[in-house]
């Protein structure tokens, strides 16, 4: 993981489990932290206020808090982002991918490591492992309070088991089976979700064939992971020039 100069970094939701987990890991970096409009607490500054203090924003927030920040950016012309909101709908990614013109943006479903190797190795077995032999399930387990359903990382997932395959995912996704559902569709994606608990986040994606059953698994046990992961994708991405980046191009995978 390539690192540049320590950023000044601003936190978007500040006050939630993950801004303040990402505060925890950027220490001293931190210039400058906000909530949502009317939100008040000790070193809380507005969204304008942080806009002007920071090369590098983190947002863990809701897909329309982000879409929002993500265009005030590239009015401004800065500063980059870091981009985690998940349950982003189609126009949403449209409409941070059309900020990404104007200033640098890293966006990505999850920013794990391990979890960014296991999506290359998702997709390099759905490849090797033919739809008409193999079913492919991805299973995601997270904690009561998550919005969302299926997570941006199962999406993740699934995404690059279907890139594997050649095909879109929104051609052969499958998110729900209730009643009689009649027989499986060859080369359709399934999905599972648990909301249960503080599970913070379980993934895995199963490839089933008639004698065979291969497990690719991913298992978070601390928050902390996903916010290491923000702020190197921070310092990485100073400097870097308008465009919308995910968590391979961090990686340099």
């Amino acid at each position: 993981m390539t690192s540049g100069p320590a950023p000044r970094i601003a936190i978007a939701g500040a006050l939630g489990r993950m801004g303040q987990a990402v505060a925890a890991v950027a220490g001293g970096a931190v210039s400058a932290r906000f909530d949502r409009p009317g939100v008040t607490a000790d070193g809380l500054v507005t969204q304008a206020e942080a806009l002007d203090q920071c090369d590098v924003i983190i947002d863990f927030t809701q897909p329309e808090a982000s879409v929002t920040l993500a265009g005030l950016a590239a009015s401004r012309g800065r500063p980059a982002l870091v981009i985690g909101a998940t349950g982003l709908s189609d126009d949403q990614r449209a409409a941070i991918a059309t900020a990404a013109n104007s200033v640098p943006v890293v966006l990505s479903g999850n920013f794990s490591l391990g979890v960014n190797i296991l999506t290359g190795l998702v997709r390099q077995a759905a490849g090797l492992l033919a739809a008409a032999d193999y079913d492919i399930e991805v299973f995601e387990a997270h904690h009561r309070r998550k919005l969302d359903a299926p997570s941006g990382t199962a999406l993740m997932l699934g995404t690059a088991a279907a890139a594997g395959r050649g095909v879109p995912l929104a051609e052969v996704k499958r998110t729900a089976r209730d009643g009689i559902t009649g027989l499986r569709v060859t080369g359709e994606i399934g999905f599972s979700v648990v909301r249960a608990g503080d599970l913070i986040g379980e993934h895995s994606v199963i490839f089933a064939s008639d004698d065979e059953v291969l497990t690719l698994s991913h298992s978070a046990r601390d928050r902390g992971l996903f916010a290491r992961g923000a702020v190197a994708a921070a310092r990485w991405i100073i400097g870097r020039p308008p465009g919308l980046y995910d968590m391979q191009d961090v990686l340099g995978m």
